[in-house]
C-alpha cells in the first residue's frame, strides 16, 4: 500500500492546506487604516481625532473582511472578523481609561508632596495656593471604614443565608429587596437619611450619617458577589464535611466560607471602591468643612469627593485650586489602587491550598 500521500515526518503536505494570510496582516491592516482614516479625516476637515479613529477602526474591520474573503474564504474571513471587533472594543474601552489616568497623573503630581497630604485647608482660601487634603483624606477614611464594618458582616451573612438556608417566601423577599437597592440612585440613599436621622430624629450633620448612606449603597453589592462566590464552592466539599459529621454551622465556616475568601474580599474590594467617590450623599450628610474633625459621629467632616467637586466649583478661575482638585483625583485613584492590591495579597494568602 502506498503511503506517498503522508510525508516521512507523518505530517499532511503543504498542498492539502488552503491559503492562509501571513501573521503580520493584522498589523500591516491596522496600520493601512489608521493611514486612511487620518487621510480621510484631513480630506473631509474632521478636526476630531475621535471621528477618525472611529473611521479606522470601521475600515480595519471591513478591509479585513474583504482580504480574508479573496484569500482564505468566507468562513475564515467571519473568524477574523470576530477577531477584529473583539481587540477594537478592547482598545475603545482601554483608550478613554488610560487617557483619563494619563491626564490625572500629569495634572495631579502638579501639588502632590507631603505637605499637601499632611495639611487641610484651614484658613486658605479656596482661591489661594496652600492647602492640603488632610482633613478630607481623614473623614473619607473615617466613612468609608464604617460602611465597611456596618455592611460586611450584614452582607456576608445575608449571602450565606441565601445560599445555604434560604428557602420559600423570606428568601424569596430577600433577594428582591437586594435587586432593589442595587438599582437604588445614590441621592436617593441620602435624601433617605437626611429625613430619618437628621430631619426626623435630628442627630446632625457627621461622617456616621454619610456613612449609614453609604452602607445602603455598598451592601447589596456585598451580597450579591459573595453570593455569586458561595454558589461555586462545589457541594462535594459541604457533603464531604458532613457526612463526617461535622455540623452546618461549622462547616460553612470552615470549608465553604475559607474556599470562597479570594472572591468574597474581591466583592467587598469592588464595593468599597463603588462608595470611595460617591459625592452626592455626602454632600447631603456630612456638609463641608475645611477644618480638621477626627470624629466621625459629630459635626460636620470632610471627604475626597466633596473636595475635589468643590475645588473645582469654588475656583473662580485659580490655577491653585484646579490643581489641588487634580491632586485630591489622584489620590482617590490610588487609595482604590491600594485597596485592589491589597485584595489581591489577601485573596492569596487566604485561598486554599491545592495540590495533586
Amino acid at each position: 500500500m502506498s503511503h506517498a500521500s503522508v510525508s516521512t515526518s507523518g505530517k499532511r503536505p503543504s498542498g492539502l492546506h488552503g491559503a492562509r494570510l501571513p501573521k503580520w496582516f493584522p498589523w500591516a491592516a491596522a496600520a493601512g487604516s489608521v493611514a486612511l482614516g487620518l487621510g480621510i479625516s484631513a480630506a473631509a476637515g474632521l478636526g476630531s481625532s475621535i471621528q477618525w479613529a472611529l473611521i479606522a477602526a470601521v475600515l480595519f474591520v471591513l478591509g479585513t473582511f474583504v482580504i480574508a474573503a479573496r484569500v482564505e474564504g468566507r468562513r475564515q474571513a467571519k473568524d477574523r472578523v470576530a477577531t477584529s471587533a473583539i481587540w477594537v472594543a478592547f482598545i475603545i474601552a482601554v483608550i478613554p481609561l488610560a487617557s483619563l489616568v494619563y491626564e490625572t497623573v500629569k495634572r495631579g503630581v502638579k501639588v502632590l508632596d507631603g505637605y499637601f497630604l499632611t495639611h487641610s485647608m484651614g484658613l486658605i482660601s479656596d482661591t489661594e495656593p496652600g492647602g492640603g487634603i488632610y482633613h478630607a483624606m481623614l473623614g473619607t477614611l473615617e466613612q468609608v471604614g464604617l460602611a465597611t464594618l456596618i455592611s460586611v458582616p450584614i452582607g456576608v451573612l445575608t449571602a450565606i443565608y441565601l445560599v445555604e438556608y434560604g428557602r420559600g417566601k423570606l428568601a424569596k423577599a430577600v433577594t428582591f429587596f437586594v435587586d432593589v437597592m442595587t438599582g437604588i440612585p445614590s441621592i436617593v440613599a441620602g435624601l433617605f437619611i437626611l429625613s430619618l436621622w437628621i430631619i426626623i430624629l435630628d442627630m446632625g450633620y457627621s461622617g456616621f450619617a454619610g456613612s449609614m448612606a453609604l452602607t445602603i449603597l455598598m451592601l447589596p453589592v456585598v451580597v450579591r458577589s459573595t453570593e455569586e462566590m458561595l454558589k461555586l464552592v462545589p457541594n462535594e466539599l459541604r457533603e464531604a464535611s458532613l457526612a463526617l459529621g461535622v455540623p452546618k454551622w461549622r462547616t460553612i465556616l470552615k470549608v465553604v466560607v475559607p474556599t470562597s475568601i479570594g472572591g468574597i474580599t474581591t466583592g467587598v474590594m469592588l464595593a468599597i471602591a463603588r462608595i470611595a467617590g460617591e459625592t452626592a450623599p455626602v454632600l447631603l450628610l456630612v456638609w463641608v468643612t475645611n477644618f480638621i474633625n477626627t470624629n466621625p459621629f459629630s459635626d460636620p467632616q470632610g471627604s475626597l469627593p466633596v473636595y475635589i467637586y468643590l475645588q473645582f466649583a469654588n475656583s473662580g478661575g485659580s490655577g491653585a485650586a484646579y490643581d489641588r482638585a487634580w491632586a485630591a483625583a489622584l489620590t482617590l485613584i490610588a487609595f482604590i489602587m491600594i485597596l485592589n492590591l491589597a485584595a489581591r495579597g489577601i485573596a492569596r494568602w487566604k485561598a486554599p491550598k491545592t495540590g495533586r
